[in-house]
């Protein structure tokens, strides 16, 4: 899958539009340079198929390229195929897309003229991993597909030793790896955490505002004076799914009556599942095995598919 650069854009100052510039510099870690939207974080770089930009000019409407924030306009290659984690080669530099489409929290000028906005479900944003010159003309290629429908997940290890560097963090590879080869997920982030819960507030709002299907958090679950997992969760979720943590500790008790002790919660914010695991490498992983089986039905679900299993198993038997 292949295409090229259209047009790079960039706005010198936040608040001002973009503008088409002959060439530019992708830094690893920022963005453009000299993009005012450039920084630490993970939108650095913004796309559009300049297909979809045609699509609103027929709309009457004269759109200059950078209009809707863009950076990069991409000529023949189709972005709606392309999921969180697909990385790209545009030269010499890689960009990794971080997010599918971008909530506008004020209408801009072209809604109000065509009561559309691509920029919502057609633009991807992603990280420079690594840098180098961008230029229209130049190839921009598929390096790693992760397709848009793959289940994309995030795992937060939570430990003040881990965080400080003083510990190993074996349980949050571990239930990398599980949702890797049992659910097929793609970890999209994976990052370690101290047991302060303003910070495992904002972990967890980063993440789920990027539109990832499944985030779990390990440890910080139990009766420690420093376990604020679940109170951090709850501070961010919008509904609980009480029935997964109930299911877990179910589970565990018939190893183990400790179990009981265990204060993980699992609740929904936007379309993002958050799930709380206990700390130990073991008990991580088997709390996970319990509830695998309900997260490709969930994470259906939260995406906007109500079908119900076995709705589809009858309807498919009519058919026959």
């Amino acid at each position: 899958m292949q295409g090229e650069v259209a047009f790079v854009c960039i706005s010198e100052k936040k608040g001002t539009p973009k503008h088409a510039i002959p060439s530019g510099e992708l830094v690893a870690g920022f963005g453009l340079a000299g993009d005012a939207h450039g920084g630490d974080w993970h939108r650095q770089v913004s796309l559009l198929d300049e297909a979809d930009i045609d699509f609103m000019r027929s709309k009457g409407l004269n759109l200059k390229p950078g209009a809707f924030g863009e950076n990069l306009v991409v000529r023949g290659l189709s972005l709606d195929s392309l999921g969180i984690g697909t990385r790209l080669a545009v030269g010499e530099a890689r960009l990794e897309i971080t997010q599918v489409g971008k909530e506008c929290h004020t209408r801009c000028a072209i809604y109000y003229k065509t009561g559309d906005c691509i920029m919502p479900r057609a633009g991807l944003f992603a990280r420079v991993v690594r840098g180098g010159p961008v230029a229209p003309g130049q190839s921009i290629e598929v390096e790693r597909l992760v397709p848009r429908d793959a289940t994309v997940a995030a795992v937060v290890t939570v430990s003040d030793s881990a965080s400080r560097g003083e510990a190993a963090d074996t349980a949050g590879p571990a239930v990398q790896a599980l949702l890797a080869e049992k659910l097929g997920a793609f970890v999209a982030e994976a990052a370690v955490v101290p047991d302060e819960l303003a910070v495992i507030q904002k972990t967890l709002r980063d993440l789920a505002s990027r539109g990832l299907d499944l985030i779990l958090t390990v440890g910080g679950t139990g009766l420690g004076p420093r376990d604020v997992t679940p109170e951090a969760t709850r501070g961010v979720i919008q509904r609980e799914v009480p029935g997964l943590a109930e299911a877990m500790r179910a589970a565990s008790a018939q190893r183990t009556p400790r179990a009981w002790l265990q204060r993980g919660v699992a609740g929904v914010v936007g379309r993002t599942l958050i799930v709380n695991l206990p700390g130990s490498r073991r008990a991580a992983c088997e709390n996970l095995e319990v509830i695998l089986p309900l997260l490709p039905h969930a994470v259906a679900l939260l995406r906007g598919h109500t079908a119900h299993p076995e709705t589809d198993r009858e309807r498919q038997e009519a058919l026959a």
